[in-house]
């Protein structure tokens, strides 16, 4: 695979790697300026001439991963003996850090909020997981952070998710949405679920999830109904804000600080204290 190629797999995948290019020369050179290679954690991919010099920038390249480098590095190599390069010249080199993506969101549900939620989540640093059953409501073209799963069972793709994904439900189905919801509380290691709906489905929710042995740490790791109270409005592109508003309050450290969904007694409880109550 030539190394443009790979450098669109890798974006695509949200891995990191680093961009080696063959700046200048002086002398004998295996390869011409503007050679690249692309070196990732496990492969390298295209040549910037092979013998000792690539080895060790492979080498190079993978150590500036290791450290989380972030910015260019130009370095100058001479291709004489201590390399085990018969050249006899010299070239300059830079190698450009491509940084990997650990922000990944999985969106369950292709219908109009979904769509909104591709429109508006997209544009950030981040990988899309899209999943529904439903082929035809996908747009033909993605953004290309968005990778698109047509499933049959939808719940059964929670375990391939990442680890510390953002799972965002909002299917067209009450049934699904709990079957996406019962499978990722099971994974102890998803960073936050979020699940549209009323305060009566939340409350059948939690009671189902209750009687299937979840605990309240558990359940309380549920946000439903999803989205931020204070940005208000029912049309799918308001929505969508208001959601994608909460997932980067909780991505950048602010839970904590998230109002909750319900305050003080629900009214059909009320409702019931004080008809048994005695006058």
């Amino acid at each position: 695979m030539e190394w443009i190629d790979a450098l669109s797999e890798l974006k695509h995948s949200g891995q990191p790697g680093v961009l080696v290019t063959i700046l200048g020369s002086a002398g004998s050179a295996p390869r011409k300026s503007g050679s690249k290679m692309l070196v990732t954690e496990e492969n390298s991919f295209d040549t910037v001439g092979g013998g000792h010099l690539e080895f060790l920038l492979i080498e190079r390249a993978r150590e500036l991963m290791s450290a989380a480098q972030t910015e260019p590095v130009m370095e100058h190599f001479p291709l004489g003996p201590r390399l085990g390069q018969c050249c006899g010249g010299s070239v300059s080199v830079l190698l450009e850090p491509i940084a990997g993506c650990n922000f990944h969101i999985a969106v369950f549900g292709a219908g109009h909020i979904g769509k909104a939620l591709i429109h508006v989540l997209s544009p950030l640093n981040c990988r899309i997981t899209w999943i529904d059953n439903r082929s035809e409501l996908f747009p033909q073209t993605l953004p290309e952070n968005v990778t698109r799963i047509i499933s049959e069972q939808p719940h059964e793709e929670v375990a391939g998710l990442p680890e510390d994904a953002f799972v965002l439900v909002v299917t067209h189905n009450h049934q699904l949405d709990y079957a996406i919801s019962e499978q990722t509380l099971k994974r102890p290691d998803n960073r936050w679920l979020g699940v549209i709906g009323s305060e009566t489905k939340a409350r059948r929710f939690r009671q189902r999830l209750e009687h299937k042995g979840f605990n309240e740490h558990q359940i309380e790791h549920m946000r439903c109904p999803v989205g931020l109270n204070v940005v208000g409005g029912r049309q799918p592109a308001e929505i969508a804000i208001a959601i994608a508003g909460e997932i980067l309050a909780v991505k950048n450290g602010a839970r904590d600080s998230l109002p909750r969904k319900r305050e003080g007694i629900p009214w059909q409880s009320l409702k019931t204290l004080l008809e048994t109550t005695p006058a």
